[in-house]
């Protein structure tokens, strides 16, 4: 898990192949994916898991606050999610 990042302020025109490209370039990229809506347009972050922890700790130094396409990408750690608890709709 330690080498999972959260890649968020993407540009809209940013698709997996160019985020893999973007992170190729401090490292081993074993995933990249950009996050879509429904219409198939980008919703702005995505996610990128290099091959090592070390390699995503230089990815986080070296790209977080760069620019891409006009916008300054945030790179952080992928927390891990929240487990889904069930609510009912209607309680009474």
């Amino acid at each position: 898990m330690d080498n999972k990042l959260f890649v968020a302020s993407l540009s809209f025109k940013i698709r997996d192949a160019e985020l893999t490209e973007i992170f190729s370039e401090v490292g081993n990229v074993v995933s990249a994916k950009v996050i879509l809506d429904r219409d198939g347009r980008s919703k702005g972050f995505g996610f990128v898991e290099m091959a090592t922890p070390e390699e995503a700790d230089l990815a986080i130094t070296k790209l977080n606050g760069t620019n891409h396409h006009g916008r300054d990408i945030v790179v952080n750690k992928q927390e891990p999610r929240a487990p889904k608890t069930f609510s009912p709709r209607n309680s009474y």
